[in-house]
């Protein structure tokens, strides 16, 4: 099993800023620990001849061609908005600040 100390845990912790208990720091310490070795066992078992791979299916593109089709013109698309200014759709300010 591998071996990750209380310490480190709290160490990683104080790193990440996430403030635990000491319930939390010795629930980790053997949560990480078995993670740990479960990768060990994945390293022990791939030989240099598997080649690294972040998907186990290959992966193909699915996108449809880009296609010109009628839209709604800016007027149109603006005629039911609640308000409109300078030919934009007008929200309410979210963030306190101006443009």
């Amino acid at each position: 099993m591998s071996d990750i100390s209380r310490p480190e845990v709290a160490h990683l912790a104080r790193l990440a800023r996430i403030d635990m208990t000491e319930e939390e720091l010795d629930r980790m310490a053997a949560q990480l620990g078995a993670v740990l070795d479960a990768v060990e066992q994945v390293a022990a078992v791939v030989g240099d001849d598997v080649p690294a791979t972040s998907h186990p299916m290959p992966l193909r593109n699915v996108t449809r061609p880009d296609v010109v089709v009628p839209s709604l013109t800016a007027e149109e698309a603006l005629a039911a908005a609640p308000e409109v200014e300078d030919g934009r759709f007008r929200v309410p300010m979210i963030l306190g600040e101006e443009a």
